[in-house]
């Protein structure tokens, strides 16, 4: 029988095998080439699915429920634009659930390790948005006596909001936070220093915020909403991977700012807050 050194198989119980170890090392720096190769690949996926949903999604408010017959507003037709970001919240966990199932091997915190705590922070941003709403009615009116508006200005629907505004914007900042956290969760996966996420994180909540240019709203509004949310942005990987109920405190600083700007709106008047925009962005 001819021998295993000179039929092309090694056998590694033969006394006389050598392995090759340059054709190993060659072997693994192959393999590792190929896994670096179909791990940028995948990541280049989710972000440009990530970039895809929230375009279409935003364009679809713009468009295409008023193709449907409904109203793209969230004062007047609250339930529709409610149902409309519920269908997405839908497809944006369908779509990263791969993504959300690794939250526990790359965060820092055992999820909901401490329930009693995780309970009583959603327990305590659920009362104060309770209270915010119950407050709301009581706020005065917005006044626009003496604003001067410059022609074709749409003043955005945020300042005028009444209790009703924030059921479709409560849903609306789940599927944008849902979004974000698949971005931070398949980076972190990968092993991506957390302050390089935090960079991605902050252009991309700050960039997409630029399609409010659609609503046909001033552009120190648009610019001022891009930049907070960018800042805001940077804070995102942090929470979601290092403090524990993170995604809750993020959740609730972007609702706070939507209500905080509400009441800055109606208690110190839209003019004092087209002037800071003013004053920032150095706009006419």
């Amino acid at each position: 029988m001819e021998s295993s050194r000179h039929s092309g198989y090694h056998n590694i119980h033969d006394p006389g095998f050598r392995p090759d170890a340059a054709g190993h090392l060659r072997m693994h720096s192959t393999i590792r080439h190929e896994q670096s190769g179909e791990t940028a690949s995948s990541l280049r996926l989710v972000l440009t699915l990530i970039a895809l949903l929230w375009v279409l999604s935003d364009i679809g408010f713009y468009f295409l429920l008023p193709a449907l017959g409904q109203t793209a507003s969230y004062n007047e037709n609250p339930i529709g634009t409610s149902l409309y970001y519920v269908f997405w919240v839908g497809i944006a966990v369908i779509t990263f659930w791969p993504q959300y199932a690794r939250w526990q091997r790359v965060s820092r915190w055992r999820m909901f390790g401490n329930r009693l705590t995780s309970i009583a922070v959603w327990s305590l941003a659920f009362i104060a948005a309770m209270a915010f709403l119950a407050y709301l009615p009581k706020l005065p009116p917005i006044d626009l006596q003496g604003v001067t508006f410059r022609e074709g200005f749409t003043l955005p629907e945020l300042p005028l909001a009444n209790g009703w505004y924030f059921l479709p914007k409560s849903v609306e900042i789940l599927f944008q936070q849902l979004l974000v956290v698949a971005l931070v969760l398949a980076m972190a996966s990968e092993g991506i220093r957390v302050g390089k996420i935090a960079l991605y994180c902050g252009l991309l909540f700050g960039g997409t915020h630029l399609l409010l240019a659609f609503g046909d709203v001033p552009v120190g509004y648009v610019i001022r909403f891009a930049f907070l949310a960018g800042l805001f942005g940077l804070t995102i990987p942090y929470l979601i991977l290092r403090v524990p109920n993170g995604f809750a405190y993020s959740y609730a600083i972007h609702w706070g700012y939507y209500a905080a700007t509400v009441m800055m709106a109606r208690i110190v008047g839209p003019e004092a807050v087209l002037t800071i925009i003013r004053s920032l962005f150095d706009l006419s």
